[in-house]
C-alpha cells in the first residue's frame, strides 16, 4: 500500500513538472524573459504613445518651410489647427478681429520678421497658420509624455513655494479688476545650466485663488532646452484654468489658443536679440479682453494680431483678472547641491542699467472701459535678490519700467 501511494506521488510530481511553463520553456531551448526583454517592450510601448500623440498635435500641412535653425514650420489650414479639436470649437472658424483698447498707439517700431524661420524668405499662404512641428526628439526629452507641453504644477510668483524650484523677479499690480495688460519686453539669450531648467520673461494675467482653481494667461519669451532642444529665446504663450494641474499648455500643443496670424509661429526662435553694452531689442505684447465676445486676444507689436484664448477655457477669467504680473522666472534644480548658474534676463543685475540689464518698459493695464492706462501702484519683488534682483522707476519716455535679472550662482548666491 505504501509503495502504491509513493508511486502515485512520484507520477504526480512528474506531471506537474511536465506542464510547468519554466520547464516547458527550457525543454524547447527558450529562456524566461529578462530585463532586456522588458526594457525593449517598454521602449516599444513608449514610442507607440509618442507617435500617437504626435499624430494628434501635428496637423496635415498645406506647405512646409525649413527654418535655418533646424525647425520645421508647417502651414496648416486655419480651421484645422489644434484649437478646433476642442468640443466647443469643432466645425467653427476663427473670429474676426475685436475692437482695440482705447489709447493704443501705433508708434512702436514694427518687427514682423522677428523670428528666425522668416529668414528663409518663405511664408504661409492665405487661409493657413504657421505651426512649429513637434518631433519625436521633442517628446522624448520631456519628463512625462502624458504632461508634454505643460508646466509642472507651481504657485505663481508672489505666493512662493520654495519646494517647486521656481524663482522670480517680478513687478505686479492687484486690488482692482484688470481686462488686459501691455509691456515692451527686452529679449536676451540667457544661459540655461541644464535641460531640466528654463529661463523666461513674460506677462501673467491672473484670477482666482492661489489653489487649484487659479486661472492664468501668459505670453513672452523663454529659453527651454527641454521643450525646444536648444538655447534660443522663443516667443511663447501659456494658459491654465486649474493652477497648471491638468489644463492648458504651451503654444499650440493642446486645444486652446486660436491662432489667426499667418506670419508668426508661436514657439519659433526670436532674432535679433540684445547684446551686452550693444544694441537692445525688445518685443511689445498686448493682451486684452474683447468687450463684445469676452475672449482674450494677443497682439504683437502695434498692429499684428496673433490670436485669442476663448473665454470658455476659463472659470474666473471669464470675467476680469485680479492681478497682472511682469518679469522673469527661472527653474533652479540646485545641481550638485548649489544654486544654479542659469541666468535670468541678460544674466546681469538690475543695477547695471540700460544696455547691460534686462528691462520691461511702458507697463500698462486695460481697465473696465477698454482703455489702456498707466500703472499707479506697481510693486516689485524678488525671491532671492542675491541671485536675481529688480529695480523700478518711471519717466516720460518709458512710463513705468523696471530692470531685473541676474547670474544665479555667485559669491553672494551659493
Amino acid at each position: 500500500m505504501m509503495a502504491s501511494m509513493l508511486s502515485v506521488f512520484v507520477w504526480s510530481l512528474l506531471f506537474i513538472f511536465s506542464v510547468s511553463p519554466a520547464c516547458s520553456t527550457a525543454a524547447h531551448g527558450l529562456r524566461p524573459p529578462n530585463n532586456q526583454t522588458f526594457r525593449s517592450g517598454y521602449e516599444a510601448r513608449k514610442m507607440r504613445m509618442v507617435r500617437a500623440h504626435l499624430n494628434t498635435i501635428n496637423k496635415p500641412a498645406v506647405k512646409t518651410i525649413q527654418s535655418p535653425d533646424g525647425d520645421t514650420i508647417d502651414c496648416v489650414l486655419t480651421h484645422k489647427q489644434p484649437a478646433f479639436d476642442h468640443p466647443l470649437l469643432k466645425g467653427q472658424k476663427p473670429l474676426d478681429p475685436p475692437e482695440l483698447p482705447k489709447g493704443h498707439n501705433y508708434s512702436d517700431q514694427e518687427f514682423e520678421d522677428f523670428q528666425v524661420w522668416k529668414l528663409s524668405r518663405e511664408s504661409c499662404p492665405e487661409g493657413t497658420i504657421p505651426i512649429r512641428r513637434t518631433s519625436e526628439q521633442d517628446m522624448l526629452r520631456a519628463s512625462s509624455i502624458r504632461r508634454f507641453g505643460r508646466k509642472r504644477a507651481i504657485r505663481p510668483p508672489i505666493r512662493r513655494d520654495t519646494s517647486t524650484y521656481h524663482e522670480h523677479a517680478v513687478g505686479y499690480v492687484n486690488g482692482d479688476k484688470y481686462y488686459g495688460a501691455k509691456a515692451s519686453i527686452n529679449v536676451w539669450a540667457p544661459n540655461v545650466a541644464n535641460r531640466q531648467e528654463f529661463s523666461l520673461s513674460q506677462m501673467w494675467i491672473i484670477s482666482g485663488s492661489f489653489g487649484r482653481d487659479l486661472n492664468s494667461i501668459e505670453a513672452g519669451w523663454q529659453v527651454s532646452p527641454e521643450i525646444y532642444g536648444d538655447s534660443r529665446p522663443r516667443f511663447f504663450t501659456y494658459w491654465t484654468s486649474d493652477a497648471y494641474h491638468t489644463t492648458g499648455c504651451y503654444n499650440l500643443l493642446c486645444s486652446g489658443f486660436v491662432q489667426t496670424n499667418r506670419r508668426i509661429a508661436i514657439g519659433a526662435a526670436i532674432s535679433p536679440t540684445s547684446s551686452y553694452n550693444g544694441r537692445q531689442f525688445d518685443i511689445s505684447i498686448l493682451i486684452w479682453k474683447d468687450p463684445k465676445h469676452g475672449h482674450w486676444w494677443l497682439q504683437f507689436g502695434s498692429r499684428v494680431l496673433v490670436g485669442y484664448w476663448p473665454s470658455f477655457l476659463f472659470t474666473h477669467l471669464r470675467g476680469a483678472g485680479s492681478m497682472v504680473q511682469y518679469g522673469g522666472e527661472v527653474v533652479n534644480k540646485r545641481p550638485s547641491g548649489f544654486h544654479t548658474s542659469t541666468q535670468m534676463g541678460s544674466g546681469h543685475f538690475a543695477g547695471e542699467g540700460f544696455g547691460k540689464a534686462s528691462y520691461f518698459r511702458n507697463l500698462q493695464v486695460v481697465d473696465w472701459d477698454n482703455s489702456l492706462i498707466p500703472l499707479s501702484n506697481l510693486k516689485l519683488t524678488a525671491d532671492h535678490s542675491n541671485c536675481y534682483d529688480i529695480r523700478g522707476g518711471i519717466n516720460r519716455a518709458w512710463g513705468n519700467y523696471f530692470f531685473y535679472g541676474g547670474p544665479g550662482r555667485n559669491s553672494r548666491c551659493p
